[in-house]
């Protein structure tokens, strides 16, 4: 029997692709030896990624301190949009969240900049949903083994992962939890353990 949950952010709770490209597109424009304006779709294909392989990605002609540079002034406009124009969740989020939270303790796990999954529970006012969160940002490693700390520091015996990534899939698989695939969301997931078209459908899943 599931004993908790736990979520990726983007793609699975809610969509600010478009909100954090303008807001890194801005912030492009006054950087002289930056070219690129991006859409929300790109970060599409961005998100779940680690920093350091968007970094390389986007700035590859960049050496690797200007990449650090340039990824960390994105956060900060990104964090001043997120705060003065936070994207909805998707629909019927929070009452998923009252559902599964009176019946197991709900965690998130993400691969973003520390800070990030906060701006997110602020945004919302759902962090009284969730008993706990990890990220790189936070910890210095990467999903899977967030994922494992996780269920190490809370004693969790029977967790799955909600996330909408084949980068999802992996690290639940690597840290030996069953993956709960968000067709919703970003990415393709070609033989994930469980699947949902939309967070409605998640307490049907639970009860199962």
């Amino acid at each position: 029997m599931i004993d908790s949950i736990i979520f990726d952010v983007d793609g699975t709770l809610w969509d600010c692709t478009d909100t954090v490209a303008q807001a890194w597109n801005d912030m492009f424009e006054k950087e002289p030896d930056i070219n690129i304006r991006l859409t929300g779709d790109d970060l599409k294909k961005l998100f779940g990624k680690l920093l350091e392989e968007i970094g390389a990605i986007l700035f590859s002609d960049c050496p690797p301190e200007r990449r650090r540079e340039l990824l960390e002034k994105c956060y900060i406009a990104e964090d001043a949009a997120l705060r003065d124009h936070p994207p909805l969740p998707y629909e019927g989020l929070e009452d998923v969240l009252k559902i599964l939270s009176e019946r197991c303790p709900l965690y998130i796990v993400s691969n973003c900049q520390a800070g990030y999954i906060e701006r997110f529970l602020d945004a919302t006012g759902f962090g009284h949903y969730f008993s706990g969160h990890l990220c790189p940002g936070d910890t210095g490693e990467a999903k899977a083994a967030n994922i494992s700390a996780i269920i190490r520091q809370n004693s969790l015996h029977s967790a799955v992962y909600v996330g909408d990534t084949l980068g999802d899939f992996e690290a639940a698989h690597q840290a030996g939890v069953p993956f709960v695939y968000a067709s919703y969301g970003f990415g393709q997931v070609p033989a994930p353990d469980y699947t949902i078209d939309s967070i409605s459908d998640l307490p049907a899943l639970f009860r199962e």
